[in-house]
């Protein structure tokens, strides 16, 4: 596929990405740090590292909430530490149900925690589909070059 239409494919992909909310103009402010800075990958290696971490906290959430007796506060600082990571990515829908997620903790909510992380592991996975779309898009566009 020519280069100009990869380029298309993924100026669309991003822009349905930013039009559904699932990310915010902390995502834009990344590439135009790699633009800028002339900093090839950046945002590739930004958004590798936020999945790595996001996938493993999701992990932890999940068997932090099947124990017997659930230690709200581990909880809520695994989540608050998602949502900053969310945060710093532009990962807005993950940031948002991250906050809903954060009150559940500190109402000590089980079922609405785990309710919860079903919400946040959903917006998590489209994400991560996304940015790995738009990855290979982009490798197939360096390749073409």
């Amino acid at each position: 596929m020519a280069a100009a239409a990869l380029r298309e494919q993924l100026n669309a992909l991003l822009s349905s990405m930013f039009s559904s909310g699932l990310v915010d103009d902390q995502f834009q402010q990344l590439q135009m740090l790699q633009e800028d800075g002339g900093t090839p990958g950046f945002v590739a290696e930004v958004v590798t590292l936020f999945c790595d971490d996001a996938d493993r906290i999701i992990s932890e959430l999940a068997a932090l909430l099947e124990q017997p007796i659930v230690d709200f506060d581990k909880v809520d600082a695994y989540v608050h530490q998602l949502k900053g990571s969310s945060a710093s990515v532009g990962a807005q829908k993950v940031k948002f149900t991250c906050m809903q997620f954060r009150q559940l903790c500190q109402d000590k909510n089980r079922d609405g925690c785990i309710m919860a992380l079903a919400v946040v592991r959903n917006e998590f996975y489209d994400l991560r589909n996304k940015f790995q779309t738009m990855l290979q898009l982009e490798q197939q566009i360096q390749a073409q070059q």
